[in-house]
């Protein structure tokens, strides 16, 4: 190869080896290509895919050869290495899917994939000239606990910035003073606590949570709220004793797992037609939501739970389950970066979906 070492003496090289339908491991005259621009300081475009990566694959990274790219152009419709892979040498270099005139109707994805780049647009409704904020709904955020009064305050602080027209942090008494202090338009409630600083479970009367939840419009419960007896109370409440949405995240997934009896209130809620919206991280995604569904599996991106209903899942692998798709499409969330992995991300999850409920239900 020393003789065509010149030819890389170039601003770009493209890389057109292998296509569609390969699969690893790169050998023979691929594998030496790669070894030949190995090292080699100009980017790299990589035409449908980097060489080696395997079309269907939905892997973040592979332990076999692959070429690097610094760019990657496809055509007509991503493909799930496209979605799910790291496909460039770093983050934030571009992967582009361009338009060839494809009609819509040759574009069928037995994966029944979507992914949610150009969802980017439910923030970006223009809003009615005789707007006020009766019209972009009332999320209740019901969390926190002594140590904990951030991650409510957080959910409430997105769900406000999102777009929610009025947001109400409903939180043990005692940390209310910290979480109204993060802004002035935030509303608060005082629940009672019990000595360990969580919801307790004695104060929390049917006609206080009536009162509390009227007029909402989405319930966000879970950031911060410990594991408390009252939370299994709250939880048998939500379920029981209101009809909108709620966003359930955190110590609420946590009390979930651990009480058969709340997972099956929320099975038959599944089965109803309520609307539910999960978000498990992935340190809880496979054990929790095992025990949550009684036996699942996964085959490909698909959850396949013994329930019959669908499970709408975000923020664990990307992913987000359509609870109302009759036929189980999944919508991948391909927004974000390495940077959001820290603590309060999803707190912030929970308050950005709990805001935009308004615009996917």
């Amino acid at each position: 190869m020393a003789q065509y070492k010149s030819a890389l003496d170039t601003d770009l090289i493209v890389d057109a080896v292998v296509g569609t339908g390969f699969t690893p491991p790169l050998k023979g005259m691929a594998l030496a290509a790669l070894e030949w621009i190995q090292g080699n300081p100009a980017p790299v475009l990589a035409i449908d895919l980097p060489s080696g990566w395997p079309a269907d694959s939905f892997k973040a990274s592979l332990d076999t050869s692959v070429f690097p790219a610094d760019g990657v152009i496809t055509f007509t419709a991503p493909k799930p290495a496209h979605v799910f892979g790291q496909l460039t040498r770093r983050w934030d270099q571009p992967i582009v899917i361009a338009p060839i005139g494809s009609p819509d109707v040759a574009i069928v994805s037995e994966l029944q994939l979507t992914w949610a780049g150009s969802a980017h647009a439910l923030t970006e409704q223009a809003r009615p000239a005789d707007s006020n904020k009766g019209k972009f709904g009332h999320v209740l955020v019901i969390g926190g606990s002594v140590g904990k009064s951030g991650a409510p305050a957080m959910t409430s602080l997105t769900a406000m910035r999102a777009g929610a027209g009025l947001v109400t942090a409903a939180v043990p008494a005692p940390v209310l003073p910290q979480v109204s202090a993060y802004a002035p338009e935030l509303m608060t409630w005082p629940i009672p606590a019990n000595s360990a600083g969580q919801i307790a479970s004695k104060g929390l009367t049917p006609e206080l949570f009536e009162s509390l939840t009227t007029g909402k419009t989405v319930i966000a419960v879970g950031p911060g709220l410990g594991q408390g007896p009252g939370v299994v109370k709250l939880l048998t409440s939500v379920f029981a004793e209101t009809k909108i949405p709620v966003v359930i995240d955190a110590d609420a997934l946590n009390t979930l797992a651990a009480n058969p009896q709340l997972r099956a209130k929320l099975g038959k809620l599944g089965k109803e037609g309520r609307t539910l919206v999960l978000t498990p991280h992935p340190g809880r995604w496979r054990g929790w939501l095992a025990r949550l569904s009684r036996r699942s599996r996964r085959t490909g991106c698909k959850l396949r739970a013994a329930s019959p209903e669908k499970w709408r899942h975000t923020g664990a692998e990307r992913l987000a389950y359509l609870d109302r798709a009759p036929d189980g499409s999944v919508a991948v969330n391909t927004t974000g970066n390495p940077a959001m992995a820290k603590g309060g991300s999803g707190d912030m999850l929970t308050g950005l979906i709990a805001a935009c409920w308004r615009s996917i239900k």
